[in-house]
């Protein structure tokens, strides 16, 4: 069976996930630092935009995904994943813009990225005690 839904979101993820990776290698060559970061807050901001990209899509793709495959909605699959991806591109503007401070795009981008996860969770749970209640 495929995943249409949840493959285009991989691949939007992927693309994104592959800018973010381009800013990051961009401070690492300015400064030649092969791991870590400068003072710079930009290069921080960048490094952490990312990994907090890397910590959040592998899970919430994998729950569209089971979602998908177990028969949630589509609509709720593609709102859902929708409201991830736009959670993650706020934060992540949010960071550059705000050094990796306080910025409303990366708060935005947090709590839309913290209730996709959560909606998500629960629409698995609801399929699950539906199928075998």
């Amino acid at each position: 069976m495929i995943l249409p839904i949840t493959g285009v979101f991989a691949a939007v993820i992927g693309i994104l996930l592959l800018v973010l990776s381009a800013v990051v290698v961009k401070y690492r060559i300015k400064y030649g630092k092969d791991m870590g970061t400068t003072e710079d807050l930009d290069f921080e901001a960048a490094v952490r935009a990312h990994g907090n990209l890397v910590e959040y899509a592998p899970l919430t793709l994998l729950m569209l995904g089971v979602a998908e495959l177990n028969g949630v909605s589509n609509g709720f699959i593609y709102w859902v994943g929708l409201a991830f991806v736009v959670g993650r591109i706020l934060h992540a503007w949010g960071m550059f813009q705000g050094q990796g401070g306080p910025h409303t795009a990366r708060m935005v981008g947090i709590l839309l990225t913290w209730a996709s996860i959560l909606i998500i969770a629960v629409l698995l749970l609801l399929n699950v005690f539906q199928a075998h209640g």
